[in-house]
């Protein structure tokens, strides 16, 4: 396995004690992450976001397997060693943030997971890949901004940006490779407390259901909150529930 290097974005006071890595979903891109960045960093946290391999700016690679981007994540601890204080992953992005924790402890110390596609079955990786080869080869602002008329401006703007930003065949790929797509094995192995903030199942959503439960019942520190009326790109959607979310369980956890 070849892990790649990831670029890196930042938000906030470089120098902050508390770091957090942002990590984005299939088709997006670390500028995508810029509402859940900008609101850790107006909360006094050191944000760093990352472009996937495939995405973005980041290195084309041959295998794009779970595996790998849970790798090039554990790749990126800040200064080259210790754990992040926080990880925050949506949909694919959450569930190579959930190997990368279960693989070694010191990842993180505490890890959100938004929406995280954990388990896709072969209908839905086939749903999938349609709707993000159609993004890359023809979503338009106008055509954006009708199928999400609630997001902010730049996230419509964004969305077209990463997806033909994105390489086509990484995308392919990272549905294809994965034709055994289920990370839940690692759940029981993540040492840090965490959340899942998911969407609503009547709007789409990834973590529903018996998969929610099976998943929440497999290990004490996940804790769990539904955005109600949003959909899987939750953090657009409904940014201030999202976000709200966030910090109020980042709060909690502080308290004496």
């Amino acid at each position: 396995m070849s892990t790649v290097t990831l670029p890196r974005w930042h938000w906030g006071d470089p120098s902050s004690p508390h770091r957090a890595l942002i990590v984005h979903g299939l088709g997006s891109s670390a500028h995508s992450t810029w509402l859940l960045s900008e609101a850790l960093a107006d909360a006094g946290w050191s944000a760093t976001a990352v472009d996937l391999r495939g995405h973005g700016d980041a290195p084309r690679a041959s295998r794009y397997r779970i595996d790998d981007i849970a790798a090039d994540l554990l790749g990126t601890q800040p200064n080259g060693d210790g754990a992040w204080g926080l990880v925050v992953g949506h949909s694919i992005g959450g569930a190579a943030a959930a190997q990368a924790a279960g693989t070694d402890a010191s990842f993180t110390e505490r890890l959100v997971l938004l929406d995280p596609a954990l388990v896709v079955d072969e209908p839905s990786r086939a749903t999938v890949l349609a709707g993000q080869l159609a993004n890359h080869d023809g979503a338009t602002i106008a055509s954006i901004a009708e199928q999400y008329p609630r997001w902010h401006p730049l996230d419509v703007e964004l969305r077209v940006r990463s997806a033909k930003a994105a390489s086509r065949f990484a995308l392919e790929r990272m549905v294809r490779d994965n034709h055994d797509w289920d990370v839940t094995a690692f759940v029981p192995h993540i040492a840090a407390p965490t959340l899942v903030i998911a969407a609503d199942p009547d709007h789409g959503a990834m973590f529903v259901g018996e998969l929610a439960e099976r998943v929440l019942a497999m290990n004490p520190l996940l804790e769990h909150v539904v955005i109600a009326g949003a959909g899987h790109s939750l953090h657009r959607d409904d940014p201030e529930a999202t976000v709200r979310a966030l910090l109020d369980w980042l709060r909690a956890g502080d308290t004496p």
